[in-house]
């Protein structure tokens, strides 16, 4: 019995041994996997080339000028293409890394000159597009412009996890990858400040402000994506030689990381209410306001802080809905966690009804019009047709017909008085002769084509 027991024990053991080991194993593999020293760049290598993307005179300067007009071209014109090409060419991002980079390695001087040219770059931008939508003649608010003045978590997200992989690709010692281009079109910075432009030139507050939002959603999250990794890759922070100034710059650049990641953070979670709550509103709508015959055709959600209500507009048409109905929708809000949530619902009126009947007889209407209008074009191309057959068959016939024929001319046309009334219709046919000293039977060819397109006035030139 003793024996069989210390045999279990010994297999127990021998278990877990083998555990412990392929546990071992799979860290090994994982951590092979995951690991960023492959490959890795030196950080005086990574901080010179962040550096150097920061500062904004010369090319820099006017590629970012042309990068803002192309973007204007695009948000004008609603055209994707266009303004993704625009990001790709724009520069705007090397500021944004060099403000997260400075704050990770503690270097005071390459933060100021990351916000000296991250405002000199905010200023040339939104000047840029104020000035070309001013002057263009294209005003309308196009789905890209909207796009961009209503931020949303999934701007954050993006905003986020592109600055990681752009930070983690700019640490590589090859830094040729699609990485870097792709983050500039995934976070996309030059729009916003397009879109901010043209809220200014057409004194419209709501997108400038939006577009601000977005463009300081975007920045801040990357600098704070280009902090987390220069602070997990161990970069060697700058040390000063007078510690009083040390410790002054050190207070100085905590105050700005505060003031700059802080307000992100609310922000980000903010959004994420939001989000969840039109999630949830959404949700409920499609159950408790499904009727067979109630629509709802407009939802408005109104997310509130503290403690005032949201609220829920909806616009309902087909059937009115009793005020039971209406009554119990409201007592379901708490099954959905919004129960401090004002429900408004506004019903079309008996006379507002929409009258199927009525729409399609107009739709019929509509149809049989087009129709008409398609019969009157058709018989008006009929006129200018020289025949119902190709005019190279004609020709081809005229060939059989008369030996003496070499190329033929054929014109359609209608005749009118000097008052400026259609008279006739009149077929124009010039010849060609092959012998130019033989007579061409101009009565026969005459007869012929009025059999063959049945246009009576027929006039024959011959070309001498």
């Amino acid at each position: 019995m003793k024996e069989h027991a210390n045999n279990d024990a010994s297999n127990i053991n021998a278990t877990h041994r083998s555990f412990s080991a392929w546990l071992g194993e799979m860290r090994e593999f994982l951590k092979g996997r995951f690991n960023l020293e492959d490959d890795k760049a030196q950080r005086d290598e990574v901080v010179a080339n962040i550096a150097k993307g920061v500062e904004f005179r010369g090319v820099n300067l006017w590629v970012l000028i042309f990068a803002t007009m192309i973007a204007s071209l695009g948000l004008n014109v609603n055209s994707a293409a266009v303004i993704i090409g625009a990001m790709l060419i724009s520069p705007i991002m090397g500021p944004i890394m060099g403000v997260g980079l400075s704050l990770g390695i503690n270097d005071f001087e390459l933060l100021k000159r990351s916000l000296r040219n991250l405002a000199l770059m905010f200023i040339v931008a939104i000047v840029t597009s104020t000035l070309y939508f001013f002057i263009s003649p294209l005003s309308s608010n196009s789905s890209e412009l909207l796009a961009r003045t209503v931020p949303t978590t999934y701007d954050v997200l993006i905003a986020l996890f592109g600055g990681l992989a752009g930070i983690v690709a700019q640490t590589r010692q090859d830094r040729t990858s699609t990485v870097i281009p792709g983050v500039a079109i995934a976070t996309a910075l030059i729009p916003p400040l397009c879109t901010a432009g043209f809220g200014l030139a057409t004194g419209q507050l709501r997108f400038f402000l939006g577009a601000l939002y977005l463009f300081f959603i975007n920045s801040v999250f990357i600098a704070l994506a280009t902090y987390l990794i220069v602070r997990f890759l161990g970069y060697e922070k700058k040390v000063f030689i007078d510690k009083a100034r040390e410790r002054a710059v050190k207070r100085l650049m905590m105050i700005i990381t505060l003031a700059t990641f802080i307000p992100s953070v609310v922000i980000g979670f903010h959004m994420v209410q939001v989000s969840v709550f039109e999630a949830v509103v959404d949700k409920y709508v499609a159950q408790v306001f499904n009727f067979p015959h109630t629509r709802v055709i407009e939802c408005n959600k109104h997310y509130a802080h503290g403690r005032k209500h949201s609220r829920i507009e909806l616009l309902l048409v087909g059937e009115p809905l009793g005020d039971e109905v209406i009554e119990n929708a409201r007592a379901q809000m708490a099954g959905y966690g919004i129960e401090r949530t004002e429900l408004v619902v506004r019903q079309a009126n008996t006379e507002d009804r929409i009258d199927v009947a009525s729409l399609q007889q107009s739709y019929q209407e509509l149809l049989d019009e087009k129709n008409r209008r398609i019969e009157e074009m058709s018989s008006q191309l009929k006129r200018y047709r020289v025949t119902d057959v190709e005019v190279n068959d004609v020709s081809r016939e005229i060939g059989a017909l008369m030996e003496n024929v070499q190329a033929v001319s054929l014109t359609k046309g209608i005749t009118f008085d000097v008052k400026g009334a259609p008279r006739d219709t009149t077929l124009i046919c010039v010849v060609t002769r092959r012998d130019t000293t033989r007579l061409l039977d101009a009565e026969t060819l005459r007869n012929w084509l009025r059999l063959r397109t049945k246009v009576e006035n027929v006039k024959i030139f011959v070309e001498p």
